[in-house]
């Protein structure tokens, strides 16, 4: 009796310490993948527009949410290579993808296959902020308006001239080609991988124009590098006044403005979306973030993700008309 009562109480101790160690091993397990990074993909290269809004929310949310906010840059194809990479990445609130208009609402549109489908593949998470994009020219062009720039494509080309974007089959590209056709104009949308090497070529008076959202240019323009000439939306931009909308100039249909949001894949919790929306509501508000997004000219305000896939779907919408109207067949 007493070999019995021995054994079952080493027993009873090995099963105590066996469920310890158990319960020790699932607290360090919580703990390392509460210290795994959030990845933060962002569909362009370095030194774009995109890409400096993603290193400045990061900062800030690390903070917010207390554990590692990592901007990772998978350039190629619009956004196109970041997108596929959400949709393949697990859904454990690990990978996000900080996206503009022109990957989640125009790709789908000219892309017969790209891959991914935003309205089932991905989960909004938040947006932040609202944008028009822009028209300018070269610092080497004389232009000093859109209208010397339309009259010196005349002189100068023949009518011909060649406008830099950032990704093909974009919202930049088909704003080309609507200019083109109301001032008949031969224009060429020249593409590029993202506004930084755009950029770069308008510096070097490489290409005579270049369209591209305001956050592309704004640093430019006020340093007199390169000069926006003209802006979409109905309304003039408060960090550039002077410069006068294509409303103004007769070129209208374009009242939809584009948008940026933060998105994750499809079957992520719910309350990892939660709690990371609430984390940008409080990050957009602080003035040291609202304030450099607003000098880039941004239009700076939280949307939850209803609000957020709710501006996507009106805003797809309202392209979906532009894009068939312009005669462009999907690729």
């Amino acid at each position: 009796m007493s070999n019995s009562l021995h054994r079952r109480s080493l027993l009873s101790r090995a099963v105590r310490t066996a469920a310890a160690l158990a319960a020790t091993l699932t607290l360090g397990l919580a703990s390392a993948q509460s210290d795994k990074p959030i990845r933060l993909l962002v569909g362009f290269p370095p030194g774009g527009g995109s890409d400096a809004i993603a290193r400045l929310l990061s900062e800030k949310l690390k903070d917010a949410l207390g554990m590692p906010v990592v901007v990772e840059n998978r350039p190629g194809a619009g956004g196109q290579i970041a997108a596929q990479t959400l949709k393949a990445a697990p859904a454990d609130g690990h990978t996000l993808f900080l996206s503009h208009d022109h990957t989640i609402s125009i790709l789908p549109q000219v892309i017969k296959n790209p891959g991914f489908d935003p309205v089932h593949d991905f989960v909004p998470v938040g947006g932040f902020a609202t944008f028009v994009n822009a028209f300018a020219v070269s610092g080497g062009n004389p232009a000093k308006s859109f209208n010397d720039y339309v009259a010196w494509v005349k002189a100068q080309g023949h009518g011909k001239g060649a406008v830099g974007i950032p990704a093909p089959a974009s919202t930049p590209e088909f704003l080309v080609k609507l200019v083109g056709q109301k001032y008949q104009l031969d224009l060429v949308a020249a593409p590029y991988r993202g506004s930084a090497p755009m950029m770069a070529d308008m510096l070097g008076n490489q290409i005579a124009a270049g369209v591209g959202s305001i956050p592309d240019f704004i640093e430019n323009h006020k340093a007199g590098k390169v000069r926006v000439v003209a802006v979409l939306g109905t309304k003039r931009q408060a960090a550039m006044p002077d410069v006068p909308t294509f409303d103004e100039l007769g070129l209208k249909g374009f009242e939809d403005l584009p948008y940026y949001g933060i998105y994750a894949p499809a079957g992520t919790p719910a309350k990892f979306i939660a709690d990371f929306s609430t984390a940008l509501a409080k990050v957009v508000e602080q003035p040291e973030v609202k304030g450099p997004l607003t000098a880039m000219g941004l239009t700076v305000g939280y949307m939850t993700p209803q609000q957020l896939a709710a501006r996507q779907q009106a805003y797809t919408a309202a392209w979906t008309r532009i894009i068939q109207n312009t005669g462009f067949v999907a690729q």
